[in-house]
C-alpha cells in the first residue's frame, strides 16, 4: 500500500513539473534558430545613451599683404615696347608672383590712378598710369587693392572713378574710394572664413576740393575715429570672423612710428580689429603683436615699398628700396566659432633697377636670391651686397619667433 502511495505522490510531482515548465518556457517557434551556443548575443541598449563624440571642424585661409605700388615715370618708360607699340610691366612681377598666386586673398596699395592712357602718363607729384600697370598686378596674382591713400584725387573724382573701373574690369576688386553711398563693407569668405576689408587715409594731398562736400562723405575714406569704430561694428554685425584695416598712415621716410601711428592701431584692435597694414611711409616699419581679450592680433606700422623709383640713386634713401611681403594664416573652430592668427610669415623683398637693352625693373625675394644658386648668380656683387643689407635692415623691424 506504501509503495502506491509513492507511485502517485510521484505521477502528481511529474504532472505538476510539466505543467510548470510549459507555462515558464518560451515558445520553441519564437526562439531565434540563427544564435548558437557559439554566438555572442548583442546586449539590451543601455538606458543612459553614451555622449555622441563631436567632430571639430578646422578651415584656414591664408592672407597675404604688399606695401605701396607706385609707377614714376622711369618705370612708365622702362615698360614701353616701341615694337608693340604698348607697355608691359608683367616682369617687374615676375619672382613673385608665386608668393602672391599662392595665397588665398592677396591686398595691395595701388598708389596712383588709371585716369585713361588717352589723357597722358604723369609722375610725382600727381600720377597718372598706364592702365596695363593694372594688367600686370592682376597677372601677379592680387585680388584686393586699396585705393584709400593721397594719391586717390591725382586727377579728380574722374580719375578716380576710372581707376575703380579699371580694377574691376581686371577682375579685382578695391577698398578705401567708392563710386556710390553706403557701399556695403567688402566680406570675403574664404574656407568658411568670413575676412572683413576697410581702409582709410590720412588725407588727399589737399586734392579734397575736387569734390563735392557730399562726394567727399562716401567717394574717399579719410581716417576718422568715429567712423572706423562704427565700420568695425558694422563688419562685426555681418558676422566677420577676422578684421583686416589697410590705413595709410605715419610720416614718409620714418624708420619708426609716430605716437600717432602706435596710438590709433591700439585703439583700432580694441575696437575690434584683428589685422592692421600700414603703408605711407616708403620705408619697413616695425611690427607688434597685441593681446587684447585673450586673442593675439597683429599690427604691422609700414610694408614699405613693393615697387617704386624710389632709391639710394634718386632721394639718396636707400631704405625706400626695401619692402616685405606679410602671409597671414588664419585658422578659424567651427565648434565654438573662434578664429585666430595661426601664423604669420614675412618674406622681404628688394626693388631691383638695372640696364639690360634699356632700364629694367623687377622686385626681388631676396632669399631666394640669397639661397637658389641659379637666381644668385643673376645679379652682380654689388646687387648681392646691397639686398644682404636690405634683408639685415628689414629683419631688424618685424617680430622673430
Amino acid at each position: 500500500m506504501k509503495r502506491v502511495y509513492i507511485i502517485v505522490l510521484t505521477l502528481i510531482v511529474g504532472v505538476f513539473s510539466f505543467f510548470i515548465a510549459n507555462q515558464l518556457l518560451p515558445n520553441p517557434e519564437s526562439v531565434n534558430t540563427r544564435t548558437s551556443l557559439h554566438e555572442e548575443v548583442e546586449p539590451l541598449p543601455s538606458i543612459i545613451e553614451p555622449e555622441e563624440l563631436i567632430e571639430e571642424k578646422i578651415t584656414t585661409a591664408t592672407l597675404l599683404a604688399v606695401g605701396d605700388i607706385m609707377f614714376h615715370m622711369p618705370q612708365v618708360r622702362a615698360a614701353y615696347d616701341p615694337d608693340t607699340k604698348a607697355y608691359d610691366f608683367k616682369n617687374v612681377f615676375q619672382y613673385v608672383k608665386r608668393y602672391i598666386d599662392s595665397a588665398d586673398l592677396s591686398i595691395a596699395n595701388f598708389e596712383t590712378v588709371t585716369a585713361g592712357n588717352e589723357i597722358g602718363f604723369f609722375g610725382f607729384p600727381r600720377f597718372n598710369s598706364p592702365e596695363e600697370t593694372l594688367k600686370a598686378i592682376k597677372y601677379a596674382g592680387f585680388d584686393i587693392l586699396t585705393t584709400a591713400n593721397n594719391h586717390a584725387l591725382d586727377q579728380g573724382k574722374e580719375g578716380l572713378l576710372n581707376t575703380i573701373e579699371v580694377i574691376k574690369r581686371e577682375g579685382m576688386k578695391n577698398i578705401g574710394t567708392y563710386k556710390e553711398p553706403n557701399t556695403q563693407i567688402l566680406i570675403e569668405e574664404i574656407n568658411d572664413i568670413k575676412i572683413a576689408l576697410l581702409s582709410y587715409s590720412y588725407g588727399f594731398n589737399g586734392l579734397e576740393y575736387t569734390l563735392t562736400e557730399e562726394e567727399l562723405s562716401y567717394i574717399v575714406n579719410k581716417i576718422d575715429e568715429d567712423i572706423i569704430k562704427n565700420d568695425i561694428k558694422i563688419a562685426k554685425n555681418l558676422e566677420a570672423d577676422v578684421v583686416v584695416i589697410y590705413v595709410h598712415w605715419g610720416n614718409e621716410y620714418q624708420k619708426y612710428p609716430s605716437e600717432y601711428q602706435i596710438g590709433l592701431g591700439r585703439k583700432m584692435i580694441e575696437w575690434g580689429a584683428n589685422i592692421v597694414l600700414g603703408s605711407h611711409p616708403h620705408v619697413v616699419q616695425e611690427t607688434e603683436i597685441i593681446n587684447y581679450n585673450g586673442k593675439d592680433n597683429f599690427i604691422i606700422y609700414s610694408m614699405g615699398n613693393f615697387l617704386s623709383n624710389q632709391r639710394k640713386e634718386t632721394m639718396d634713401n636707400k631704405y625706400t628700396e626695401d619692402g616685405i611681403m606679410v602671409k597671414i594664416e588664419l585658422e578659424k573652430n567651427h565648434s565654438n566659432n573662434d578664429t585666430i592668427i595661426k601664423d604669420i610669415v614675412y618674406i622681404p623683398t628688394w626693388v631691383r633697377r638695372y640696364t639690360n637693352n634699356g632700364l629694367k625693373y623687377e622686385i626681388l625675394p631676396i632669399e631666394d636670391f640669397l639661397e637658389d644658386e641659379e637666381l644668385y648668380y643673376k645679379i652682380d656683387e654689388v646687387e648681392i651686397k646691397r639686398i644682404k643689407e636690405s634683408l639685415n635692415n628689414t629683419l631688424d623691424k618685424i617680430i622673430k619667433d
